[in-house]
């Protein structure tokens, strides 16, 4: 034998018995054979591939919290979006929401570093925004703390936002702008229901929406429940935003007192005229029970924002002062409370 036979033999016999340490040793006659060995990555394409899909951290992996944000187009979504995400949020735009479950569990699988995920749904969407239902039932089956914030907007403030940049809305189609936001009201009739927070951003810029997200999400600690106390006019609209609405026309109006009428409700004077009526302590103590009624039913139910509006005429007087003493009853029983004057200084 030369010398590079006796080579080439020698490498034979080392593979030979390296095949044979990989076999798997065959069992006995009558033993039991081994259980096997967990496969935890194959070869593909040269490269190890885990096929373990148990979650980075385990199964005590914590579940990320979870806000959907939606709304009308043109109401802003993507400023409240880009807010979150200032605040930290991992923030997905435009996700189908068939696939909201599936970023959860990608969130409970990051060890902690995807701790809250904010989710931009909208009519983009709108032939996986069906599957929206069954998702939201999926995360509730498995204990999700979800959160749905709905952008909302007056059809003339859409229009003029629509056509102040030049483009169609989304469901337009051949139609006008009208048609379009008519149509995405209806689909998206449902879901505004559900929705934990309602934003009106008709007479918002930039500026005051990022500030109510601020409001509602910079804390680092979650309260209870939060609430915000609007005072408005009446011949200004009800405000879309209003989950209860509380009518104070049936006290005299200081307008009609001269040395009142320049003033407003965050005057003494004006306000202590007010309270000074018949009705009007009774008023405030009655609601302010019928709130804490309210509110204890609003926690049960995972509800945590509520808007109360308090209408006068003009919200000036009336409105102005119910709404601060009322919004001081709130916050001395340990709900965190923002006053809102939307129509004070119109005149």
């Amino acid at each position: 034998m030369t010398e590079h036979e006796a080579q080439s033999a020698a490498e034979r016999d080392r593979a030979h018995e390296e095949t044979g340490r990989k076999q798997p040793l065959k069992p006995a006659e009558g033993q039991p054979a081994a259980e096997a060995e967990p496969q935890h990555a194959v070869q593909e394409n040269g490269e190890q591939v885990s096929t373990d899909v148990t979650p980075a951290g385990g199964p005590e992996a914590a579940i990320p919290e979870l806000v959907i944000i939606s709304g009308m187009s043109g109401a802003g979504r993507s400023t409240a979006a880009k807010c979150l995400e200032d605040l930290g949020w991992f923030v997905v735009d435009n996700l189908p929401p068939a696939l909201i479950p599936t970023m959860v569990e990608l969130g409970a699988r990051s060890q902690g570093n995807v701790a809250r995920i904010a989710v931009v749904v909208d009519v983009r969407g709108r032939r996986f925004f069906d599957n929206l239902r069954e998702s939201l039932a999926d995360l509730e089956a498995k204990h999700v703390t979800r959160r749905i914030v709905f952008l909302e907007s007056s059809d003339e403030a859409l229009v003029r936002r629509f056509e102040s940049v030049r483009r169609p809305h989304p469901l337009q189609g051949d139609g006008r702008i009208v048609d379009g936001i008519a149509a995405e009201r209806e689909l998206l009739r449902e879901l505004r229901g559900d929705a934990d927070l309602v934003i009106d951003t008709s007479s918002l810029n930039v500026h005051e929406l990022r500030a109510k997200m601020d409001a509602q999400f910079a804390g680092e600690e979650e309260p209870e429940l939060r609430a915000t106390v609007m005072s408005f006019g009446f011949k200004y609209g009800l405000p879309v935003d209003a989950d209860l609405v509380a009518d104070m026309r049936f006290l005299p109006n200081p307008h009609w007192v001269p040395e009142l009428r320049p003033y407003t409700g965050l005057n003494e004077e004006v306000a202590a005229y007010v309270f000074n009526q018949p009705g009007a302590k009774e008023f405030l103590d009655r609601y302010a029970e019928l709130l804490r009624l309210i509110a204890a039913g609003y926690r049960r139910e995972g509800k945590r924002y509520v808007t109360i509006a308090i209408g006068c005429t003009g919200g000036k007087h009336r409105s102005v002062a119910m709404s601060e003493k009322l919004a001081a009853r709130l916050a001395a029983e340990g709900v965190e409370t923002v006053v809102v004057h939307r129509d004070m200084g119109r005149e």
